[in-house]
């Protein structure tokens, strides 16, 4: 059913870190029709006072405050992600409903935790922003369980980006504590592909590399995940900012924006050229310490991806889907939201879930076995053998 902003009232929304993550969803509440924010909570002065004066929104120091806020109808949690199971229980636990960034815990004891918590205080909790929720992402997965291109047989997910040289807090370089490309990069890789094929993943072999010591966490990543229907997905994921894989995507970014071309490794060279500037750029990134641009011309996607089934191979182009069928080459184009594509998208879940009693896939559930997969594919590329899951959650 499709629904109106007039069909209740607007969700009134906290969020959790007013850092890149917070930044990137508080630019698409705010021109989301369903959505007030109402509440901010951050450790750091300066983008709780550029919040409080930019939205008149009540801000806090302390995440327990924020829970505590009886204006406040559910949570972002955008904190660093050691903190991501600790506070998503605490807001259950304050009767909020809760959307928690990538990952949704750094072991799966926390995750089931979590899951008891959702359970029992009967709100509802998804997990994202993940580029699983951009809406050509979706429409792959809906052309593929629509069956029009026969059975599916693989999908090639590969990105290559900059990411282990934008300004980094230790945290972000240390794997045990959620740091590195695994939790922060491939993971999107992993939910698009479990979306894609249904989500029951059978096993997981891959190969992670630290090829840089300066960034003393893993780099790059070949995954292969078998799935219980018997498809496969080849993951490949490199952080290193030599090539840059949106070349082959026109140059369109991650978030949709245009971009110049040829930018390899700009971002590596200006490390090197200026390496104690890291904290300070690294505070430009949260809330308030740069303009963000209000709208992007095209839709948001996470490197390149590539499906094939019995039928044809289907590609995202920067506006829709490019599909290779028996009838040759066409184009769909894949419609946006109510508000911003992706990050809007996880909006419009938390309203289905909250205002129409519609479960979302990405709960506490699914946030757990993409969790796996990722810790499969560490343990996989430290044992060097393939990792078989416990059975795992489909989409539904």
């Amino acid at each position: 059913m499709t629904t109106t902003p007039g069909d209740g009232p607007p969700i009134r929304l906290g969020i959790a870190g007013l850092g890149l993550a917070g930044a990137m969803m508080i630019r698409a509440a705010v021109i989301h029709p369903r959505v007030v924010l109402a509440a901010g909570a951050d450790p750091l002065p300066r983008p709780r006072e550029a919040f409080a004066r930019d939205f008149g929104a009540r801000v806090y120091a302390g995440f327990e405050a924020l829970c505590a806020d009886s204006e406040v109808d559910a949570i972002y949690i955008a904190s660093p992600h050691e903190y991501h199971a600790d506070q998503a229980v605490k807001a259950l636990a304050a009767g909020k409903h809760v959307l928690v960034e990538k990952p949704l815990a750094l072991t799966l004891a926390d995750c089931d935790t979590v899951i008891a918590a959702a359970e029992a205080a009967k709100t509802h909790l998804i997990v994202g922003h993940t580029h699983a929720f951009d809406p050509s992402i979706r429409a792959i997965a809906d052309l593929v369980r629509g069956g029009t291109l026969g059975r599916l047989g693989m999908i090639l997910a590969f990105n290559y980006s900059d990411f282990l040289y934008r300004p980094r807090r230790p945290e972000e370089l240390d794997t045990s504590r959620g740091g590195g490309i695994t939790f922060n990069q491939v993971t999107h890789q992993i939910e698009i592909a479990r979306l894609i094929a249904g989500g029951m993943v059978r096993s997981v072999r891959a190969n992670v590399g630290v090829l840089d010591p300066s960034r003393p966490s893993e780099g790059n990543c070949t995954a292969f995940l078998e799935f219980e229907n018997g498809a496969a997905a080849s993951l490949t994921y490199s952080a290193y900012d030599f090539f840059d894989s949106d070349e082959f995507h026109g140059w369109v970014a991650e978030g949709g924006a245009d971009k110049p071309a040829g930018r390899h490794g700009l971002t590596r060279q200006g490390l090197l050229a200026a390496p104690g500037t890291e904290p300070d750029r690294q505070k430009d990134l949260g809330y308030g310490g740069r303009r963000l641009p209000p709208e992007q011309p095209h839709l948001p996607h996470f490197g390149t991806v590539i499906v094939t089934c019995a039928k044809g191979d289907v590609r995202l182009s920067s506006n829709g889907l490019l599909v290779y069928g028996l009838d040759g080459l066409s184009e769909v184009p894949v419609p946006r939201g109510l508000g911003r594509p992706g990050h809007g998208d996880a909006l419009d879940a938390l309203w289905a879930a909250m205002r129409e009693g519609r479960r979302s896939s990405h709960d506490a559930r699914w946030g757990k076995a993409t969790l796996e997969v990722g810790l499969a594919v560490l343990q996989s590329a430290r044992e060097r053998r393939e990792i078989v899951l416990a059975p795992q959650v489909p989409v539904f």
